[in-house]
């Protein structure tokens, strides 16, 4: 009985989601706490499920991207982006998704969105444009990039941990294929996009003539703000051997910016999109749900058993499967239960089995597969309450409608990649 009182609370917070009668937010928080309330979960356990990793990290950097904010800092690195490109909205395009993919692949996806984000909204308020473009490919390019090494999305990390595979395995691996797909994606964008990225002469002339010097606030503000920036994300590079957590460092950078600095702590609470965070609270708790009854581990153990055990098939579906289940559902629960699975498949195949290709192949699915709907990641979320904070809208069905045909492309190379290099 429990598992269909899950399912059927899963798929109506869903719809809901998809249906946008009401804030995404208001969906997913109301679907969690049902679960508790019916007892389905526990109140310890729904804390359980919520990770508090990620919720730790999105509040600490929007803590210190909120105080950044008020040094001018991101109107400084937009008017400068802005004429670096001579006002050309193509170039910025160009340039920041290669610059989301690149700090992805070295930081987090999540970190990265939080800190270019900002500064894509000043860009194209100063350039008169729709940010939405700028957005999307941000959005796309932070999934894409994190999916080449160790550290750039959440998926890896649980992979490379349980697998033992190196920062260097994955960067040897799955970085030629990240590549080809980012250079594609870029293409596309200009493509789709191309009407919507057309500026007058006049702004122009305009931005070649801003003074970015001007647009610093406070320096002293900037500077403490740029020191503890820096502490942040070196700590992220190297967190692993510090033995802290992302969101133990981000919140500890947040803490030390505010204890240096003279900013009124409840003026910066102010901006933490706290819709995104109880979003995340409740989706976390549904997907934990649908993990209790055992729903993850029955679709995960019927997806390997439709291939009846031969290898190139089962490689191939993983990366399938698992691209189209994190489009639906978190895939940090998902890997979680198909590394067990994975293992088993080594196991039963003996030591002369080498399942490495499985290991890439839900890599790319669960990574790459977060592109495809708006709550396919937590970084499509994130740039999404900044826009809404910003008075734009990525709703679930116009980012569909360009998230789910790239993902798709995306995949369709990531299978002809994996193919050609590990199964013949």
């Amino acid at each position: 009985m429990e598992v269909w009182v899950v399912a059927i609370v899963f798929i109506f917070t869903y719809c809901l989601i998809v249906l946008e009668k009401i804030t995404k937010a208001t969906a997913a928080f109301s679907g969690g706490i049902l679960l508790v309330v019916l007892k389905i979960i526990s109140q310890e356990e729904a804390f359980e499920f919520i990770d508090f990793n990620t919720i730790g990290l999105l509040i600490g950097m929007m803590l210190i991207v909120g105080i950044t904010r008020e040094t001018g800092l991101f109107q400084y690195i937009a008017i400068k982006a802005a004429k670096w490109a001579g006002g050309e909205p193509k170039k910025i395009m160009i340039g920041f998704g290669l610059i989301t993919a690149i700090a992805s692949a070295l930081l987090d996806n999540v970190t990265t969105v939080l800190l270019i984000a900002p500064v894509t909204m000043v860009i194209s308020e100063t350039m008169d444009i729709n940010p939405i473009p700028f957005l999307m490919i941000e959005i796309l390019m932070a999934n894409i990039g994190g999916t080449a090494t160790l550290i750039g999305d959440p998926p890896n990390i649980m992979i490379g941990s349980s697998a033992d595979l190196s920062f260097i395995s994955f960067i040897t691996n799955l970085s030629p294929v990240v590549l080809l797909i980012s250079a594609l994606v870029v293409l596309l964008m200009l493509k789709m996009y191309k009407k919507e990225l057309e500026v007058s002469k006049r702004t122009r002339v305009k931005i070649r003539r801003f003074d970015e010097g001007k647009a610093i606030k406070d320096r002293k503000l900037m500077y403490q703000s740029l020191f503890v920036l820096s502490l942040v994300m070196l700590a992220f590079m190297f967190h692993d051997l510090i033995g802290i957590e992302t969101a133990s460092v981000a919140l500890a950078g947040a803490a030390l910016l505010l204890l240096i600095s003279d900013i009124r702590p409840e003026h910066v609470f102010r901006e933490i999109e706290w819709p995104t965070i109880f979003f995340f609270a409740g989706l976390f708790v549904l997907v934990g749900g649908l993990e209790k009854v055992g729903i993850i581990d029955w679709l995960a153990r019927s997806t390997l058993n439709i291939t009846k055990g031969h290898f190139i098939l089962t490689t191939l579906f993983l990366l399938w499967v698992s691209a189209l289940a994190s489009t639906i559902i978190d895939n940090i629960p998902f890997v979680a239960t198909m590394i067990p699975l994975i293992h088993a498949i080594g196991q039963a195949g003996g030591p002369g089995l080498n399942i490495q290709p499985l290991w890439w192949a839900l890599s790319l699915g669960a990574c790459l597969g977060g592109n495809g709907s708006l709550v396919g990641a937590s970084a499509n979320l994130v740039v999404a309450g900044i826009a809404e904070k910003n008075h734009y809208t990525i709703d679930f069905r116009s980012y569909l409608k360009v998230g789910f045909p790239i993902m798709i492309m995306s995949i369709i190379i990531a299978t002809i990649y994996v193919y050609l290099r590990y199964l013949i």
